[in-house]
């Protein structure tokens, strides 16, 4: 199945989780899954929230992400790197460099 994000109408979506600003989204959902496409500009941040009822997976495609992850130390991620949040652990998405964050989110249900 092709996800046309080119083709996607963009979303701008202040303050996503509580956080910092605004992220700008290309979204797709079917109801089980959500896949974004993101942007962040510099000192923005996608707030610290936990995944009660899905999991997401973080993959960097330009810029740099500053991942707060269950208060442990920062982790920095840049182009190519991935950051997995499983079910009931918290993170936030935050753009702390000098160039747009440009990242693919991965958002599974998890049906209990």
């Amino acid at each position: 199945m092709l996800i046309d994000f080119k083709n996607m109408p963009q979303q701008k979506l202040e303050h996503f989780k509580g956080g910092e600003g605004c992220m700008l989204a290309k979204t797709f959902s079917d109801g089980k899954n959500k896949i974004l496409l993101a942007q962040l500009a510099p000192g923005n941040n996608v707030g610290i929230h936990k995944h009660e009822m899905n999991s997401e997976i973080v993959y960097v495609v330009s810029g740099v992400a500053t991942i707060k992850y269950d208060g442990g130390p920062d982790e920095i991620l840049h182009p190519g790197g991935v950051h997995y949040c499983p079910q009931d652990h918290h993170h936030a998405v935050c753009n702390e460099g000098t160039e747009i964050l440009t990242f693919f989110a991965v958002v599974p249900e998890h049906h209990q």
